[in-house]
């Protein structure tokens, strides 16, 4: 679909607000070099740093600078400040005097997705004698809508009051979608789709950047630094675009599989949900590149090789050697030549003490290729396993645990210890959880798609053989095994996770957020790309005012 645009692309003169406060209406074209543009960026971050410093906060107000600059996209630049700002609130004796349920609500979800405890208890003075929700919160649509996010961090064991929260603010929210005006409508739409726990940061970003000005008290300096940062990021995506294509068109171009997938800019959509940020620009050319190789790698096993030649492909793989090449058909040499030295140029632009990623990350590439090959020995022999055999495999074929390992290849080496490594690659609870939802959704997309005939038998499937039902009620079941899922992720995300390996734990969670993306509604977005065609134009092409 994309085929060389982001080569050819040229991003349009920027454009600048000549007061932070002027509408967009009163923009007037100039261009704006990134030099500058950074140097802009850094005096703005002091700015805001003592501006705050200066102010003596409520808990309240706290909350709701935090969620502007993370919303904004501008909270790694505050990283201290808000880690100091959170555990000041989390400790606050007075937490539990709040009646407003959006800042309740605020309070549960920051401190959750930061980590810190917060008993769903603080709910109850909202309920009724009858144990639901209090009818008198209808008329705060707002509220409602902090509610509805904050439910959607329940951990095991939390059904009964978070459940209710959920399904008692999805309906009115779905009530009263008609009658919202700008941006809560569009707030509420975006949260009925995907909750905000569950949207990559960028996405929620991309949208926010228009919107927080429409919010009553904005802050012109917030909003002038989110710009130019998006802007500056932006920026670099396009530069790593342009030059993930050049090495994708000469890569499918040379393994010449026409049977694979050829979806570079959608990969890189979906890299850009895992870490957006500059420091972590290194990391998402190895995962990019790794994710396009992986996914040649599953379309030759899934949909084009005999079972004697996934044989002989994973035989390769596990000998991990150019002499290998030799067992293999002709049609695999050249990606399996490919494959080996794209590996090669990864070491190489490792630093001298970084060079034992290598190791764990052609173990996790040789363990997906047993998997796939245990799915394609199922698919020719016509194998109809149990749904826990399936599951035990093909959550492991999603390639979710294998990318876990694979996101920290090129990280810093504040996120990619050694201890890192060794967490993602023994599939902890949140690798092994994130697995589960992403095979959950594949297969419900699939059984909505339709899937090949050539297929191994879903887990939809799976479970309705087993159980006796239909393939509907079947999926209705995946898809309540995919919202548990969810909590454990939540759960193990406020104290199951070793302190050091923490960085890494937050990137999974972000790759587990980037599949509610792909398989939203039951598409599959990475195989049938157009339906990623206005977010990415959204994500890299929208012009945003600076």
């Amino acid at each position: 679909m994309w085929n060389d645009f982001f080569v050819t692309y040229t991003p349009p003169v920027s454009q600048a607000l000549t007061n932070s406060t002027m509408s967009v209406s009163a923009l007037v074209p100039l261009q704006r070099s990134e030099e500058w543009m950074t140097e802009r960026v850094n005096r703005l971050k002091e700015e805001v740093r003592m501006f705050e410093a200066g102010k003596a906060m409520s808990a309240a107000d706290t909350l709701k600078l935090v969620d502007t600059l993370e919303r904004l996209g501008i909270d790694d630049h505050f990283r201290k400040e808000i880690d100091v700002a959170l555990a000041r609130v989390h400790s606050d004796v007075d937490h539990g005097s709040s009646n407003d349920i959006h800042i309740v609500s605020l309070r549960f979800r920051l401190l959750r997705q930061h980590g810190l405890w917060v008993s769903a208890d603080v709910f109850d003075k909202f309920t009724d004698a009858t144990g639901g929700f209090s009818t008198s919160l209808v008329s705060d649509p707002r509220g409602l809508l902090s509610l509805y996010n904050a439910a959607h961090l329940a951990a095991p064991g939390e059904d009964e009051v978070l459940d209710e929260a959920i399904a008692f603010s999805r309906g009115h929210l779905e009530a009263m979608k008609g009658e919202l005006g700008s941006p809560l409508a569009e707030q509420v739409s975006r949260a009925l789709e995907i909750p905000l726990p569950r949207l990559p940061k960028r996405l929620e970003t991309m949208r926010y950047v228009a919107e927080y000005e429409e919010e009553e008290g904005h802050q012109g300096v917030l909003l002038e630094l989110a710009r130019l940062d998006f802007n500056l990021l932006r920026s670099l995506h396009l530069k790593e675009l342009k030059d993930l294509t050049l090495w994708w068109k000469h890569t499918y171009s040379t393994v010449k599989l026409s049977y694979a997938r050829d979806r570079l800019v959608e990969n890189y959509f979906w890299t850009c949900g895992v870490f957006h940020e500059a420091k972590y620009s290194r990391a998402r050319m190895m995962f990019a590149k790794t994710a396009g190789l992986l996914s040649m790698m599953d379309d030759t096993y899934d949909v084009h090789a005999t079972l004697e030649e996934c044989c002989k492909l994973n035989e390769a793989i596990q000998r991990w050697d150019e002499s290998a090449v030799a067992i293999l058909p002709e049609y695999l040499h050249m990606f399996y030549i490919k494959l080996l030295t794209s590996f090669k140029e990864f070491q190489d632009r490792l630093g001298p003490g970084e060079k034992f990623r290598m190791a764990y990350t052609t173990k996790v590439v040789k363990s997906l290729s047993n998997y796939f090959l245990d799915e394609a020995k199922w698919s020719r022999e016509k194998y109809a396993p149990s749904f826990d055999e399936h599951l035990q495999v093909s959550a492991m074929s999603s390639v979710f645990p294998a990318m876990a390992v694979v996101l920290l290849l090129g990280a810093g080496d504040d996120v990619a210890i050694k201890e890192a490594f060794e967490w993602a690659i023994g599939v902890p609870d949140v690798v092994s959880a994130g697995a589960e939802i992403t095979r959950y959704l594949n297969d419900i997309a699939s059984y909505k798609l339709g899937k090949n005939q050539e297929d191994v038998a879903s887990s939809v499937e799976c479970y309705a053989r087993e159980h006796g039902v239909t393939v509907e009620d079947a999926a209705a079941a995946i898809a309540g095994m995919a919202e548990r899922a969810w909590r454990r992720i939540n759960g193990v995300s406020m104290g199951d996770v070793p302190v050091a390996v923490l960085p890494a734990a937050e990137l999974v969670v972000n790759l587990a957020r980037t599949m509610e993306v792909m398989y939203l509604g039951g598409r599959d977005a990475y195989t049938f790309g157009a339906d990623l065609k206005g977010l990415i134009a959204a994500l890299f092409l929208e012009p945003v005012p600076i």
